[in-house]
């Protein structure tokens, strides 16, 4: 490689399920990876019907399927981060997990625990939330749980930031992994994003509310963009501000698509 080769750009996989509407999911995680300077593979855990409306069918596919596009992509192109979503099911949950054994423990994955519906619905069965939180949990280098997820997690309410601290802490003790509790689901007019570490004093990061219903995709965004942050070498606290910016110029340049939760503008955001 000459000195004016550009270095390769990070490989980053997206493990999580496919939104035909391009909003979240694996189509928000390819936006992403590429607008922020990465290689983006995927792994597909289920194939949706869903537009900004609603999701209206859903189709997993199997644990040994979506084990196989993982292995395929690391035993040939390699990886350098990955991010994990929506896995569906506790088989696709294990398959994920062994799969994940092949992988250099020093890539970082980030793992954002899909589980929470915005209506409150739960998406995966208890025993499924469970292998995760015994098989994937672990081997995360942070979680990032909205606060009804954490709350689900955690089965107690959450009214303030002491009992999302703690509850985060938990986590950790438990897990050994970095949480990241997200905000946005409380009325409040900031949303203040928590990061807590293991022996460290949890970082608040607090931005104004964007009164917009075009929101679809945010949380697979920023799992996205903390992924391939990590790739590239950011350490994890300049990856979380980073990619919450991203976020934030998404969210402000949404095209405004749909009748219901539009999806971002990734394609607008041109630097951070």
């Amino acid at each position: 490689m000459s000195e004016n080769t550009p270095p390769a750009p990070p490989r980053i996989l997206a493990i999580a399920g496919s939104d035909s509407s391009g909003g979240a999911g694996i189509q928000a995680d390819i936006k992403t990876i590429t607008m922020l300077g990465g290689y983006a593979m995927t792994a597909i855990t289920a194939a949706t019907a869903q537009n900004s409306v609603g999701v209206q069918a859903i189709m997993p596919l199997s644990g040994d399927f979506v084990a196989k596009q993982i292995t395929s992509c690391i035993n040939d192109i390699g990886v350098d981060a990955i991010k994990i979503g929506m896995l569906h099911d506790a088989d696709i949950i294990a398959h994920v997990a062994d799969a994940l054994e092949l992988v250099d423990s020093l890539v970082p994955v980030v793992l954002d625990p899909v589980m929470v519906a915005t209506s409150g619905a739960t998406l995966i069965a208890d025993e499924a939330i469970e292998i995760m939180r015994e098989r994937l949990f672990p081997r995360a280098t942070i979680i990032t749980p909205n606060l009804p997820e954490l709350e689900h997690l955690v089965r107690r309410n959450l009214g303030d930031t002491r009992l999302i601290e703690g509850a985060a802490e938990e986590l950790i003790r438990a897990h050994g992994c970095d949480v990241l509790a997200k905000g946005g689901h409380t009325e409040d007019a900031r949303i203040i994003d928590i990061l807590v570490r293991s022996g460290e004093v949890p970082k608040h990061f607090a931005q104004a509310k964007i009164d917009t219903p075009h929101t679809h995709g945010t949380g697979c965004t920023l799992s996205s963009a903390i992924a391939v942050l990590l790739g590239h070498g950011q350490p994890l606290e300049n990856a979380v501000r980073l990619g919450q910016s991203f976020v934030r110029q998404a969210i402000e340049a949404a095209p405004g698509y749909g009748l219901g939760n539009g999806p971002l503008g990734h394609q607008a955001v041109r630097s951070l």
